[in-house]
């Protein structure tokens, strides 16, 4: 049985986590987050210490760690732009690390974690859910098969995902492109790992829209040319998504024809558990292609509705926000 802390227990992803820990057979020994909403801690580890200051958290996990109990790993829900902070501190604690996406919001902060890993002798480890999703597996390996016949095949992509939210969403950390990264990194972190993981490194990049709520554009890898819009905003949905009361829609075609992988979307966090356990988890090196990815662009010229684009990009532009 390992020992676990975890930061961020009050966040919305933190069950996912509680629940891998628990279902792994694993003990989460201490928490930390300044909201005191915590009350989904009794269904998991109601004897777990739980602090809403960090230096106090810091000061427990320094005594366990004196003490000869220290803790074997540190799960990370904290809001992005804390990861990279919170990561450190796991591995000068003694602790390996696991984190949710997106791992960092800049690709140098990888740089410097992988000298601290080195430092410390201890790992570090994404969520990277969508690699473990059994209908993107069979679309790797039915990619792979292809290009192995024709391995100069650019397959046609069209990567839609729209996931509803509220007004609190823009006022919250995440609305903040400081701290979440906006729109391309907070929702589109997986999506964009899952197409260089199947298709291969960036060619070229270009962005036709982005804004508080949604973005789009073009993506030219080594074997595919992707379409991409990713929004939060629900008048993007499509009619008859909004006929049936949904407020998420996603949609994957390559060459014509969609792929389906609509169930089990979120329930993948205790196989990711699993395999970091094994030794096998997703490590710095496989989170930094989609990192320098997002991060470019957060940071592109925005050029409109110019040459390819994305058809949900017209409908945002033309309607003026």
């Amino acid at each position: 049985m390992r020992s676990f802390g975890i930061v961020g227990v009050a966040g919305y992803i933190a069950p996912r986590h509680l629940r891998a820990i628990k279902e792994t057979g694993n003990e989460l020994v201490c928490a930390f987050d300044p909201n005191d909403c915590v009350g989904i801690m009794d269904s998991y580890f109601p004897n777990a210490d739980f602090f809403i200051e960090f230096e106090r958290f810091d000061r427990h996990i320094d005594k366990l760690r004196r003490g000869g109990k220290g803790l074997d790993y540190l799960s990370i829900c904290s809001p992005n732009y804390l990861h990279d902070s919170h990561i450190r501190f796991g591995l000068r604690s003694g602790a390996n690390v696991i984190c949710e996406k997106p791992l960092v919001l800049n690709p140098w902060n990888i740089d410097a974690l992988e000298t601290i890993e080195k430092e410390t002798g201890r790992k570090v480890y994404n969520i990277l859910q969508l690699r473990l999703h059994p209908s993107i597996i069979a679309l790797k390996n039915e990619i792979t098969n292809l290009l192995q016949k024709q391995p100069n095949k650019i397959f046609e992509v069209d990567l839609t995902y729209i996931t509803s939210r509220g007004k609190w969403y823009f006022i919250s950390w995440k609305g903040d492109i400081a701290k979440s990264g906006g729109i391309a990194t907070n929702i589109g972190i997986h999506f964009f790992d899952m197409l260089l993981w199947i298709f291969g490194e960036v060619k070229e990049n270009k962005v036709n829209l982005l804004n508080a709520s949604s973005a789009g554009g073009i993506l030219e890898l080594k074997n595919a040319r992707v379409r991409w819009f990713l929004s939060v905003d629900c008048s993007n949905l499509p009619k008859e998504t909004l006929e049936k009361n949904q407020r998420t829609f996603r949609a994957i075609c390559i060459d014509g024809k969609e792929i389906e992988f609509s169930e089990g979307f979120t329930d993948l966090h205790t196989q990711s558990y699993e395999e970091v356990l094994r030794g096998n988890g997703f490590e710095l090196r496989n989170a930094k292609d989609s990192i320098e990815l997002v991060h470019k662009i957060r940071n592109a010229e925005v050029i409109g509705l110019k040459g390819e684009y994305h058809p949900f990009c017209q409908k945002v532009l033309t309607r003026g926000y």
